[in-house]
């Protein structure tokens, strides 16, 4: 069970000072071998030391599934190809409204190229690991609904 479930419902009760507005981001679940891969934000970044899917913010005149791809790719030096929507988020930090799609992805590059720019560390987690890392509150609902994916079975 997950120990910041808690967390994750707290702030999504949170109503975010107006000013403040909304970020619209996209993010990646990269499969692999019956595993998803979570990235650690760095140190000095908001929300240091939390575990998140990789992706970042939407630009303007960008779809959210160029944005995943970009942003993988600056983030991991990785390519990815889009398998296709998997969710999305609508969730209230105290300072924002996150509204994010989150896509279910396969690496088109070599797993051994990755290089991290906008995190310290990442792993690959299986359905028993799901829950070990510190995830940010936005991604609860997300690791709910993989917990009833059949990727899980994949081998390496």
């Amino acid at each position: 069970m997950c120990t910041y479930e808690n967390t994750a419902e707290r702030w999504s009760k949170v109503t975010p000072e107006p000013e403040k507005g909304t970020v619209r981001a996209a993010a990646a679940i990269i499969v692999r071998g019956g595993k998803v891969l979570a990235a650690r934000r760095y140190t000095g970044k908001r929300y240091d030391g939390w575990w998140e899917f990789p992706g970042g913010k939407i630009e303007e005149g960008e779809t959210a599934q160029q944005c995943c791809v970009r942003e993988i790719k600056e983030e991991l030096n990785l390519d990815v190809q889009i398998d296709r929507h998997y969710y999305s988020v609508d969730f209230m930090y105290p300072a924002f409204r996150l509204l994010m799609e989150v896509y279910l992805c396969t690496a088109t590059s070599p797993i051994e190229n990755i290089i991290l720019s906008e995190h310290d560390d990442y792993t690959w987690l299986k359905l028993d690991d799901l829950y070990e890392v510190k995830w940010l509150p936005a991604a609860f609902d997300v690791l709910k609904q993989l917990e009833s994916e059949d990727f899980w079975m994949g081998g390496e």
